[in-house]
């Protein structure tokens, strides 16, 4: 897949595509649905499937104080586009220029002159331009003038349950299985392995600590897991604390991961962590001899869940039992 962060002066063999336009945070079944339509679309012209999308997403961009919320951080979304088959992904860059500049001059100087789309797909509730006053119906009526046909995808499942908002609760709620339904996918969380204090080597359970950044903090706890290191094959079973340790007196939000029996050296390697299941919320222990038992506990569980077949890393494949 190819990137194109140019939308008013793009190259000019990343022009043409049909296109899906969205934040896609989370890149869920409803987003899948706008894409497909698209890609409907790209194969009856013969012309390349696109996605435009923009960073950050608007509501960072008007609410840099809100907590964090994303469900996919930009690399985790280019991935999901990416194994989705999208060709080209364009990513605008959402700013106060782009945020003032009216729904009619979007559609002529982004959509229409600059990436000189053939086709564009939304979803029923898409908005869009200057204080939010472009819709679907309005950018079909804009489409048409400029030469170009939308296709509105309409609410996939129920009204509120196939919606970013709706993950977001569920995960915040520590409810990951129901997210992954959503999502079609496990939920992920990614990122270089930092050095920590060392303190979970201590206990007989070392972890490999990754940065949430601007992800969304889901349910403090601990939880049943999934670790892909870098590009290597299998995927290796684990649990994962997400939390601030009240055992040590933290106040930092960690998520730390351990791996069963895996011995190496994880220090500075990506690691892409699926969020299979949730175990039990985060707990402040009289004593570490207390924490560790929890541990032990912990990790019995997790071994249960990730080999029933209920919890299958390919549950939501196409095709999958």
């Amino acid at each position: 897949m190819r990137i194109v962060r140019s939308l008013e002066k793009p190259p000019a063999d990343a022009r043409g595509a049909a296109v899906a336009l969205g934040n896609f945070d989370g890149v869920h079944r409803g987003h899948q649905a706008v894409i497909d339509a698209a890609r409907v679309a790209a194969a009856k012209l013969e012309v390349p499937l696109g996605v435009l999308t923009f960073e950050p997403h608007s509501r960072q961009f008007f609410r840099p104080d809100a907590p964090p919320f994303r469900i996919t951080p930009f690399r985790a979304k280019v991935l999901r586009l990416a194994a989705l088959g999208v060709d080209l992904a364009y990513v605008g860059r959402f700013n106060r220029r782009l945020s003032l500049l009216p729904a009619e001059k979007f559609v002529d100087d982004v959509l229409a002159r600059g990436l000189g789309v053939r086709h564009v797909a939304v979803g029923e509730d898409f908005i869009f331009g200057h204080r939010r006053l472009g819709n679907p119906k309005l950018l079909r009526e804009l489409g048409a003038r400029a030469g170009f046909n939308v296709t509105v995808v309409g609410t996939v499942g129920a009204a509120a349950a196939v919606k970013s908002s709706r993950v977001r609760t569920l995960l915040s709620d520590g409810v990951p299985l129901a997210a992954a339904e959503i999502l079609g996918d496990w939920w992920r969380v990614a990122g270089v392995v930092r050095r920590g204090n060392a303190r979970g080597r201590r206990l007989g359970y070392p972890t490999a600590n990754l940065r949430l950044g601007d992800m969304l903090r889901p349910r403090f706890g601990v939880y049943a897991v999934r670790v892909r290191i870098e590009n290597e094959a299998p995927l290796r079973a684990g649990v994962a604390s997400v939390g601030v340790r009240p055992t040590f007196d933290g106040d930092q939000p960690l998520f730390e991961a351990h791996l069963f029996d895996f011995s190496g050296d994880l220090y500075s390697r990506q690691l892409c962590v699926d969020v299979v299941e949730f175990l039990r919320p985060e707990m402040k222990f009289a004593d570490v001899a207390a924490l560790r038992r929890a541990m032990d506990e912990d990790a019995a569980r997790a071994r249960a869940i990730l080999a029933d077949p209920d919890y299958a890393p390919d549950r939501f494949r196409a095709g999958a039992a």
